[in-house]
């Protein structure tokens, strides 16, 4: 593999791990789901949750979003690790907001990645969420009021 064909893979992987946080924090679920190969999978090990297949994963992410009655995500990028069409890699997170009835919820986690080159492009085959710290004190702020 040359150098070039590397970072466009690095780009292009970092993409796909930008375009799924903007597609959670959009609640946009098909989106979501079609950042996943057909068979690929999400496991919230923390709560005893796992998701196979993109139906799975729409309805997955749905239902966890129904959760809350605000929600902020914040991504760092972390290691990418190449090897041909497949690659893994890890995000770092910090979530935060408030659930509907009431409790609220930080925490600090890692996304374990595993990706697949495709025809269309890089996608997801597995998230694992691992969460390193959590906090349920109660949030000092509130959501901004909606845009009229």
């Amino acid at each position: 593999m040359s150098d070039m064909r590397a970072i466009a893979d690095r780009v292009e992987i970092e993409a796909l791990r930008g375009e799924i946080t903007d597609a959670v924090m959009m609640r946009d679920f098909d989106r979501v789901a079609s950042l996943f190969t057909p068979e690929g999978a999400v496991r919230w090990p923390h709560i005893g949750k796992e998701f196979a297949g993109r139906a799975e994963i729409r309805r997955g992410v749905e239902w966890g979003q129904g959760l809350w009655e605000f929600f902020v995500q914040n991504v760092h990028p972390g290691v990418i690790r190449l090897d041909g069409d497949t690659a893994t890699g890890r995000a770092y997170i910090q979530e935060f907001g408030r659930f509907h009835d009431g409790g609220s919820h930080l925490n600090y986690a890692i996304y374990h990645d595993r990706y697949q080159r495709t025809p269309d492009g890089w996608k997801f085959t597995e998230r694992v969420y691992e969460v390193r710290y959590g906090d349920s004190s109660p949030l000092a702020g509130s959501p901004a009021p909606a845009a009229v």
